[in-house]
């Protein structure tokens, strides 16, 4: 048996290891002067690219390690003159390891965006349909609170608003994780489900639709002004089960934005401070938001192409009825197990999207 070399490689961007090691000791040596903090905003940055260098660094040299692993088992392999031995057994299962690591790094690389690495807020609205619809929203909330619990993040219910005889008409939540925004971006636009509605005493197929809008759960560094005059304060009382779990005072509060007309609203805690100060976090979110899709919407005017708007569009539906399949429609990336997906078990979709897969690539549109 040959013995493989694995040589390592420089090719540039993330794995050009030492053009980003040059980098990260620059920007080390710069934060240690002493007018390092002079101008707060250029520290901030140096310091965010600091930690990126760092943990680009770190993940190169954990493939690195794996790389080499495999390679001391595939020249003991070698030695043995055989490939079905312990040693080509470890050194396969060393590459599929740094395969997973480099399938990482690449996905670290698509998280580069200026606010990736923040929390996320995330509305879902139900569609037309009345109960099919608002259930189909509810099971979207909690597939989503599914995931954030299989990614080990933090949710936080902000808002919801009850649907009339079942499901929800809307909800909206905080995802506190590292990079939540920069995963749950892709899963903004309009979800189509397909099934035998269980509210149709016929057994009749109904397809409903849901959309979900993702925010940026930006900090106090990102400056988003908000005139006092602009706003409309309404307070009420919070809904909830009934009984000892209605809410005897007015609690939940509404924010309206005159200039914009965005309304946003909180009621899951009990003290109207603390809903004050979620609604406040939703609605800076909101406008940031808002003024980030203008400039997107100034830069594609001098683009050849019109790009696809993501959450004016239907990005993925879920066939229950008459077979069963998920399909993501801008990538092509389709799961069998549909139980699996509404559990929360949606990395897949969301991995495809931010490498840049395209339904092209991928496979035909699902009808």
């Amino acid at each position: 048996m040959k013995s493989t070399s694995i040589a390592p490689t420089n090719s540039g961007g993330v794995f050009d290891v030492p053009a980003l090691s040059e980098r990260h000791q620059k920007l080390v040596e710069q934060s240690g002067k002493p007018d390092f903090w002079d101008n707060q905003e250029t520290a901030q940055a140096a310091l965010k690219e600091q930690e990126q260098l760092r943990a680009q660094i770190a993940a190169w040299k954990l493939l690195r390690d794996k790389l080499d692993e495999a390679q001391v088992f595939l020249d003991m392999a070698a030695e043995e003159g055989t490939e079905e031995g312990e040693a080509a057994r470890e050194g396969a299962a060393a590459l599929a390891s740094a395969g997973d690591e480099l399938e990482k790094a690449e996905l670290r690389v698509m998280l580069s965006g200026e606010y990736d690495r923040l929390g996320a807020i995330v509305s879902v609205h139900a569609g037309a349909g009345g109960m099919e619809a608002q259930d189909w929203a509810e099971m979207l909330l909690r597939m989503y609170m599914r995931w954030t619990e299989r990614r080990g993040f933090t949710a936080e219910l902000a808002d919801m608003q009850p649907g009339e005889g079942a499901g929800i008409k809307g909800a909206t939540f905080t995802v506190d994780g590292d990079f939540a925004y920069g995963y749950l971006k892709a899963e903004a636009g309009i979800h189509r489900l397909v099934r035998i509605s269980p509210y149709d005493s016929n057994a009749r197929r109904h397809t409903s639709f849901a959309s979900v809008f993702v925010y940026p759960a930006i900090d106090d560094k990102v400056e988003v002004v908000i005139n006092p005059a602009d706003l409309r304060i309404d307070t009420f009382r919070a809904s909830g089960a009934g009984g000892q779990h209605v809410n005897k005072t007015d609690s939940a509060v509404r924010f309206t934005h005159l200039p914009t007309g965005i309304v946003v609203s909180c009621q899951n805690e009990r003290s109207q401070h603390k809903n004050r100060a979620m609604a406040m976090k939703i609605l800076r979110s909101r406008l940031f938001e808002l003024e980030q899709q203008k400039k997107r919407e100034e830069l594609e005017k001098f683009s050849k192409e019109k790009k696809e708007i993501t959450w004016g569009s239907q990005i993925r539906s879920y066939v229950l009825q008459p077979y069963r399949m998920v399909k993501d429609h801008r990538t092509g990336v389709e799961i069998g197990n549909t139980d699996a997906v509404l559990d929360g078990a949606i990395d897949e979709f969301i991995q495809a999207y931010l490498m840049g897969v395209r339904k092209g690539d991928a496979g035909a549109e699902l009808n």
